[in-house]
């Protein structure tokens, strides 16, 4: 969920631009956002999409079955343009037919992408030990079921 409809309630196009850039870039890296884990750091999977992309090793992003079946340039196209999406202002993110006309023209040059929503760290239990898994709790949902006297 888009970081204004998590905070304020907000929900517009620019909303789904965001969810669409989550998307995009767990399709990339073969990865969810949710319970991303990653052995140096315990960022989400946007924090370490960006990380990664101001270090210039946005690749390092892609999913390691995928060596041989994208071209690089195809593969940095998308990860940019799903951190173009995941601005953390909805109206820094492109409109979804500006997110169309960027993935299929390669031409098409494209700004540079901001700092994404959700920019957070998650702090670690048990010393960083616990799986992602272990880190949320199931919800219960139990019902009363009321009677008339």
């Amino acid at each position: 969920m888009s970081l204004e409809y998590v905070i304020d309630g907000k929900f517009s196009v620019k909303s789904d631009v965001f969810s669409f850039g989550v998307l995009l870039l767990e399709i990339v890296s073969g990865k969810r956002n949710r319970g991303f884990c990653h052995p140096s750091h315990h960022h989400n999977l946007l924090r370490h999409a960006w990380l990664l992309w101001n270090e210039g090793k946005a690749l390092e992003l892609m999913d390691d079955s995928l060596p041989d079946s994208y071209i690089e340039f195809q593969g940095e196209r998308s990860i940019h343009v799903g951190l173009l999406c995941v601005q953390k202002f909805p109206g820094d993110r492109p409109t979804m037919s500006s997110v169309v006309f960027m993935l299929t023209n390669q031409e098409a040059i494209l700004p540079q992408p901001k700092q994404p929503g959700f920019f957070m760290e998650r702090s670690p239990t048990n010393s960083g030990r616990t799986s992602p898994r272990e880190l949320y709790t199931c919800n219960l949902v139990m019902v009363t079921m009321p009677e008339g006297r």
